[in-house]
């Protein structure tokens, strides 16, 4: 899912697989710059029981929220709330 962030800046949300024996929650949710492929902000927490589920709660969330998961995934990675 492609948003921008409050200053324009292009963002990616995507559910990325976690590797671990599990047959559930295996999916959750990750950030990066439209330009930064290789720097990845997870959201651990925001988990899902397969890759379609993922993509269609993905599909149906605002701008609104995905910016608010975002400010929190750069919190915590120390980051600022746009990363350059």
């Amino acid at each position: 899912m492609r948003f921008a962030d409050e200053s324009g800046l292009e963002w990616i949300a995507v559910a990325s697989e976690e590797r671990t024996p599990r047959h559930h929650t295996r999916w959750y949710l990750t950030f990066h710059a439209a330009d930064r492929p290789d720097r990845v902000y997870p959201m651990r927490e925001v988990k899902w029981q397969t890759e379609v589920t993922a993509e269609r709660t993905l599909r149906t969330m605002s701008v609104f929220e995905l910016r608010r998961r975002l400010r929190t995934a750069l919190s915590r990675a120390g980051e600022p709330a746009t990363v350059d």
